[in-house]
C-alpha cells in the first residue's frame, strides 16, 4: 500500500499473508526513500501496488512483522479479493479504498 499524495514523504507499506497465519501481517515499512524501495521491490516481483492514503495511515501504527488488527479485516479481505480477482480475469471496477 502507497499514500501518493506527496513523493518526498511517501510512505509504503507491505502486507504479507500465508496459509499458516491468522491474518496477514506487516513486512515492510518506510518513507521516502524506503518507500520507494520498497514501491520498486514489489513492482520488480509482480506484486501489485494499492495506493490509499487512509489504509496507509492505518498500518503504519501496525510493527513490523505483527499480525494487522481485526479492525482491517475486512478492509484487507476486500483488497485481496478485488486483486485475486484481477489475477484470475474477473475484476471489474477500481479497487476498493
Amino acid at each position: 500500500m502507497t499514500d501518493p499524495s506527496n513523493n518526498s514523504t511517501r510512505e509504503a507499506i507491505a502486507l504479507a499473508y500465508s496459509q499458516t497465519d491468522a491474518a496477514p501481517r506487516v513486512v515492510a515499512k518506510g518513507k521516502g526513500l524506503i518507500a520507494e524501495k520498497i514501491i520498486a521491490k514489489a513492482r520488480e516481483h509482480g506484486v501489485y501496488v494499492h495506493e490509499s492514503p487512509e489504509l496507509v495511515a492505518l498500518l503504519t501504527q501496525v510493527n513490523i512483522d505483527e499480525h494487522i488488527p481485526p479492525q482491517l479485516y475486512m478492509a484487507i479481505a476486500e483488497l485481496l479479493a478485488w486483486l485475486y480477482r484481477i489475477e484470475h480475469g474477473g475484476a471489474s471496477g477500481p479497487p476498493p479504498t
